[in-house]
């Protein structure tokens, strides 16, 4: 994300409270060059030597969501094409417009079209959530590339390249994006606080961080949600707005388990059952806790991962009901009583 200073496009003070219900801070603070872009600085720096250079290969660009992968390839756009960029640059949602019609049609249509570009630029075809295509539109998807490869470049964001078939793979190059740090994400919620004037606690950076897990785009939008929904960003409306069970009542139910208190502990996590939490919120938030809990100790924190793990995969598969927390709970217990 962004690390220049946010201003308006005639450079006036950033809008009013009122005036960004129109635009969320995500799009208003999207950055525009390379070099704005938090976080991936070795990927960064790659796609800055293609900027340099001006012969963009064919790129996947592969990792978690909310990291930068789209951003990154729209900047590297803007650097390549400048002013030619609205008519150079066909950007398509894959989860959407994934099958075989679309590439036979509004991209083949796109590729072989005629722009007047700088010397040695191609057009670029920007493909999001490329693994959701489906396998015949791949396989035309390959073709296409090679045919119009004089004149168009693609760039394909995933968050999982091995869904990708190997003819593409092996025609791209691999850009690999990992989550962003804490100290990366406090920064740049930082920098917009302080552009939008957000009343912000320590507490509520805290539970702003741990709720995106690296996460950039989740943690601005929670900034902003939080912002306009209680004027004031604190840990309690943070966890309120993201409706994720709060750390410290997870705390306090390994602590039960931890001294094998099996009834306290089972009522805890009925009770955050009962009041709408997913098995998979509950289930993350505890391994995230553990993680981090180092009051347990090393042994006890391995057993207890082991656990959340075996009952983590078993909710994934499906079997998302309070007879899977209620027992993950039992064993979190016995694994306690066992050792002693």
């Amino acid at each position: 994300m962004s690390t220049a200073a946010p201003m308006d496009i005639d450079g006036a003070q950033a809008s009013t409270k009122e005036d960004n219900y129109v635009l969320p801070w995500v799009e208003k603070y999207r950055p525009v060059l390379l070099n704005d872009i938090v976080g991936n600085e070795e990927t960064v720096a790659r796609l800055n030597a293609i900027a340099r250079d001006g012969n963009m290969p064919n790129i996947i660009l592969t990792g978690l969501p909310g990291i930068g992968k789209t951003t990154s390839i729209l900047c590297l756009a803007h650097e390549l094409l400048g002013p030619a960029y609205k008519e150079a640059v066909l950007e398509l949602n894959a989860s959407d417009d994934r099958g075989i019609d679309v590439v036979r049609s509004r991209i083949k249509a796109f590729a072989q079209k005629k722009v007047t570009l700088p010397a040695g630029r191609h057009k670029i075809i920007i493909l999001d959530e490329a693994d959701s295509m489906t396998g015949g539109a791949q396989q035309a998807l390959r073709r296409t590339m090679e045919i119009y490869s004089n004149t168009t470049r693609f760039a394909l964001a995933c968050n999982q390249s091995n869904k990708i078939i190997e003819p593409i793979q092996s025609r791209c190059a691999t850009l690999r994006y990992t989550k962003l740090s804490e100290s990366q994400v406090l920064k740049r919620l930082q920098e917009l606080c302080n552009a939008e004037h957000v009343p912000v606690t320590d507490d509520g950076m805290e539970a702003l961080i741990f709720t995106a897990d690296g996460d950039m785009r989740q943690a601005i939008n929670n900034l902003q949600s939080t912002f306009y929904g209680f004027g004031h960003v604190n840990g309690e409306n943070v966890f309120k707005i993201c409706d994720r069970p709060h750390p410290i009542l997870i705390q306090t139910m390994l602590k039960h388990c931890a001294d094998g208190n099996v009834r306290i502990a089972g009522d805890m996590v009925r009770e955050l059952y009962l009041k709408g939490y997913s098995s998979l919120d509950i289930v993350t938030t505890m391994f995230r806790v553990v993680k981090s809990f180092d009051e347990l100790g090393d042994g006890l924190q391995l057993d207890f991962l082991k656990e959340i793990g075996f009952t983590h995969m078993r909710i994934m598969d499906g079997y998302q009901s309070l007879l899977q927390l209620a027992g993950l709970i039992a064993k979190l217990c016995q694994v306690n009583t066992a050792k002693a």
